[in-house]
């Protein structure tokens, strides 16, 4: 074990290394995967925003029976006063937009109705119960009684900011962490005091929180090899989560059509849309996303209902100019590696190249063509 591994977060949490596996929303969270990463020494996570209580329960449950080690559950904070319900005549306007890409995956719309997500405060109570060592969160601030509960439980909790102004209220709140979630990163960006567009680089938002804060400050963003996470120490952060590195892997449940075009020459071309789910988020450039990316689309979550069922279809046929292909900025970056064990080994042994001057590990760089 080298110094670099001996931050604050990871002896708190209990980790032998400061490496957090992103979370993935959207079902392509695996219990596997999560295990994987736990196992090797770093802090697995699992994105259960869409899941029920009762699904949830199961998949903590599963968790903690694949693995001993510290994992976190990611759940999205609702906005107050979101809207869930489309207008009838909203419904028709998006319903006519989309029709064409129903047809490429022989389906209709789906029929009108009312577009809720899971119960949040359902959720948090079963994390209560099930007491993951980590309740990761985005979107907002739990409750302060929520907040309370998770210290008392002994739950750690780590919240994501993309402005300063996030981060000083996550500390304000009380939170044990906090996740400085870059303009790099892959997949929503988690803002909720300013806009969504207002987002820091990566760099320079280590720099700030860490200068500003007193709790440990997790990098994301960008990163994925040892200069990345050395960098991110260096600036301050305390430990550097990795999301689409992980989400790569044989482990994690992205279609093959998502993990191929990862490592591929298109993971170059990124853009941020909010055309699959209504919130801004960062993925690689496909048909749909191009089509969409200067239309007046409905919020979060009517969006993501009406187009759920093309994702859907999308992903049983493997077609990827139809998924939500959720990348950072640092795809390009990804090496061959491909089992998270040995991704997570090559982390840590690359970090240690740059910060101990050790031999750098022998590697080979994607993408392929």
């Amino acid at each position: 074990m080298t110094d670099w591994t001996l931050t604050p977060f990871a002896r708190d949490i209990g980790l032998r290394y400061p490496i957090v596996q992103g979370p993935f929303g959207g079902g392509i969270s695996r219990v596997a995967l999560t295990a994987a990463v736990s196992d090797a020494g770093g802090l697995g996570s699992f994105g259960a925003h869409h899941l029920e209580p009762e699904e949830l329960d199961a998949t903590v449950g599963l968790l903690q029976s694949a693995t001993n080690h510290p994992f976190a559950v990611n759940l999205w904070v609702p906005k107050p006063g979101q809207p869930h319900e489309l207008d009838r005549t909203t419904y028709e306007r998006y319903s006519d937009a989309l029709r064409p890409w129903f047809e490429r995956v022989d389906m209709s719309p789906p029929v009108y109705r009312h577009a809720a997500s899971p119960d949040f405060d359902a959720q948090v109570e079963v994390l209560l119960e099930r007491r993951p060592a980590v309740f990761s969160f985005v979107f907002g601030i739990p409750s302060p009684e929520v907040l309370a509960e998770c210290r008392r439980r002994g739950i750690r909790t780590v919240g994501a900011a993309t402005h300063l102004d996030e981060g000083t209220a996550l500390q304000d709140a009380g939170v044990d962490a906090v996740v400085a979630a870059g303009y790099e990163a892959g997949g929503h960006r988690p803002a909720f005091l300013r806009p969504a567009t207002d987002s820091v680089a990566t760099g320079p938002l280590i720099a700030q929180l860490s200068a500003a804060l007193d709790i440990p400050v997790i990098a994301a963003g960008g990163i994925a090899d040892g200069r990345g996470i050395a960098s991110a120490l260096i600036l301050g952060a305390d430990a550097v989560q990795i999301g689409t590195a992980f989400l790569a892997t044989d482990q994690s449940g992205a279609p093959d059509a998502h993990k191929q075009a990862l490592r591929s020459l298109r993971s170059r071309y990124t853009a941020l849309t909010t055309a699959f789910s209504g919130r801004l988020a960062r993925g690689i450039r496909n048909d749909f996303l191009d089509a969409f990316e200067f239309a007046d689309l409905p919020p979060y979550p009517q969006q993501n209902w009406m187009t759920a069922p093309i994702k859907a279809a999308a992903a049983e046929r493997d077609d990827a100019e139809l998924l939500a292909l959720w990348s950072g900025q640092g795809a390009a970056l990804l090496t061959d590696r491909r089992d998270a064990t040995e991704l997570f080994d090559f982390l840590v042994a690359d970090t240690d190249h740059i910060l101990s001057a050790t031999p750098r590990p022998t590697t080979t760089r994607e993408p392929i063509a």
